[in-house]
């Protein structure tokens, strides 16, 4: 892969001081206390440029979380498409761990904050099960693709539907409270998809059973 341009690199790097100054000013002062006004002026921006980047302090504030989901979905529209769908997903949520893990210390810092948030702030809760619930969607729709079947068929949705409970799962029995938590956190997720994987016979995810 071709290494972003100078102007690409300026844009994530604004992005990036956006996303920072907002989470630092949303845990010193809280979530609803907080400006569009004020996260502009803690990153040395105008207003104007935080609307170029995002539309409000929510989109912001879930920010990260939204682009694990577009990871897992460029992730999973890679995978062979011979690949069973369950399979496909796992490999595509493995693909957002791995991710993280090789993200450096800010990154990791910057995601935990954000996890901490989330987790924390009712609105933005709200906000984050709201999106997770347009990404199933979304997700339901590339497994209709890759199946070529109709997202309407029950199959896409349950086989969806059992992924995000196995992974909510393992999200839930581990809480990453520091850089050091972090592969404990990859670790049990793991456990937990593979689990499912042995405990599911060949062929069901393809009406095969």
């Amino acid at each position: 892969m071709s290494r972003p341009g100078l102007r690409e690199r300026k844009k994530q790097k604004t992005r990036l001081a956006l996303i920072d100054a907002a989470l630092d000013l949303f845990r010193a002062q809280g979530y609803e206390a907080t400006t569009v006004d004020q996260i502009a002026a803690a990153a040395d921006v105008s207003p104007r440029t935080f609307f170029r980047y995002f539309a409000t302090k929510e989109d912001v504030a879930l920010s990260l979380p939204v682009d694990g989901q577009e990871v897992m979905l460029r992730e999973l529209a890679d995978r062979p498409p011979e690949e069973p769908p369950f399979v496909a997903l796992s490999h595509a949520m493995r693909a957002v761990l791995t991710e993280l893990q090789e993200g450096d210390v800010t990154d990791v810092t910057r995601f935990l904050k954000s996890r901490e948030l989330v987790e924390t702030t009712p609105a933005l809760f709200a906000g984050s099960v709201r999106r997770m619930m347009e990404n199933e969607r979304r997700l339901i729709d590339e497994i209709a693709r890759r199946e070529g079947s109709s997202p309407d068929d029950l199959l896409p949705h349950f086989v969806v539907s059992l992924f995000t409970t196995v992974a909510r799962v393992g999200f839930e029995s581990c809480h990453p409270q520091s850089i050091q938590d972090l592969s404990a956190f990859a670790e049990r997720l793991e456990q937990m998809l593979s689990l499912a994987e042995r405990s599911l016979r060949p062929g069901w995810d393809r009406g095969r059973v």
